[in-house]
């Protein structure tokens, strides 16, 4: 990568921590990043960066053009926010939302894209215009639909795009990515069972036992994966949530029964199998026992698909910088992104950095993300414009 910047981010890096964490202490659910919007806004200006605010209600759009003429454009894509998890990381910088915070670290991919936004600003020595994309509302709360439906790419035209996430327990300075199915399509759904309760011991003869048609649902769910998903393919279906009856009356059958629970797959024809499958058996299940059932599913989002030409620019674009590692045919994950749905409409590719062993899982009250990794994520981003507008 000509013109290494690596000496400039690191400068930055104190400056950029600082705007990492305090980001981090004031956590912000889906939609909601109000606060996070405004100063990544005001950031963007401060740089000399045009901004188009309030984009799929609180997504912020910065756009630099290169000094030198093209007409192409890219989008560069980073989350802002955050997880209803109480954090235990008893950090100076903790978050002061009680209930909320970052343990996924998109405080630290805003902040990455920010820093790669001020080096942009700085030296804009590219061909064309680069896009950069502040989505809300990744986990769960439809951010990257909001943008879509709000005119993301009519309005802000991009031939490729990209995203980047850390991955805790891969070591620092490595990459990771793939060609085609990189992470799961992930499903939430949930059953609800009904009949006319009854008294559990005096007459269960008279009541539509939920209980019963409950257990053989959730032992059948597992022969879907095992007999109705062909054997090449991956699929996971998880009961996390089920609810019926009081405790304090154990005696009495209940007349409502709910299961919920997740389901994975990298496959569109597989999600819809596994959606009919899972109606088809609470349906069958209910009516054997004389009781009904409703089945709600909701897909967050879809299968995380990787474009062969633009993970060949993403990978070209991380092996470029010193010393880093690349896994160009890392394993999928059942994991999943939002960014899924951008993967969609523009072609693209996802990227994994690594955030070292120290921090804690993602999604864990424990987590942090690793602020040294700053500089090597602005520099992946500057090493991706590089390849496409270089």
């Amino acid at each position: 990568m000509p013109n290494d910047p690596t000496a400039r981010l690191q400068a930055w890096q104190p400056e950029m921590t600082a705007i990492r964490r305090d980001i981090h202490a004031h956590p912000e659910m889906g939609l909601e990043e109000v606060r996070t919007a405004a100063l990544v806004a005001a950031k963007l200006r401060e740089w000399g960066i045009p901004v188009t605010e309030g984009i799929g209600r609180t997504g912020v759009v910065g756009t630099i053009k290169g000094r030198r003429p093209g007409q192409r454009a890219i989008g560069l894509r980073a989350d802002m926010d955050a997880l209803a998890i109480p954090e235990a990381t008893g950090l100076a910088y903790a978050s002061t939302n009680p209930g909320t915070m970052h343990a996924c670290g998109h405080d630290g991919h805003t902040t990455m894209l920010l820093t790669a936004a001020r080096a942009l600003a700085a030296e804009p020595d590219f061909a064309g215009t680069v896009h950069l994309i502040f989505q809300p509302a990744e986990e769960g709360r439809g951010g990257a639909e909001a943008m879509l439906a709000d005119g993301l790419f009519d309005r802000f035209p991009c031939e490729a795009i990209y995203g980047l996430h850390n991955q805790p327990g891969m070591p620092v300075g490595t990459f990771a990515t793939r060609k085609g199915g990189f992470m799961a399509a992930v499903g939430f759904w949930c059953v609800q069972f009904r009949g006319n309760g009854g008294h559990g011991g005096a007459a269960p003869h008279l009541a539509a036992d939920l209980s019963v048609v409950a257990a053989h649902f959730i032992l059948g769910l597992q022969t879907i994966v095992g007999r109705n998903v062909p054997a090449l393919e991956t699929a996971v279906i998880s009961v996390g949530y089920m609810a019926g009856g009081n405790a304090e009356s154990p005696n009495v059958m209940p007349a409502e029964l709910t299961v919920a629970g997740t389901a994975r797959c990298f496959n569109d024809g597989v999600r819809d199998l596994l959606e009919r499958r899972m109606n088809d058996l609470a349906q069958g299940l209910a009516a054997l026992h004389g009781a009904t059932a409703s089945f709600d599913p909701h897909w967050n989002t879809l299968a995380t698909i990787n474009h062969d030409a633009q993970t060949e620019v993403a990978v070209a674009a991380a092996a470029a910088l010193p010393g880093a590692q690349v896994d160009a045919d890392v394993p999928p994950v059942t994991g999943g992104e939002d960014f899924s749905f951008m993967l969609r409409v523009r072609p693209g590719a996802f990227m994994f950095i690594g955030n070292g062993m120290k921090g804690g899982a993602l999604h864990t009250p424990q987590y942090d993300f690793n602020d040294d990794i700053i500089p090597l994520g602005a520099a992946y981003w500057l090493s991706v414009v590089h390849q496409e507008l270089g």
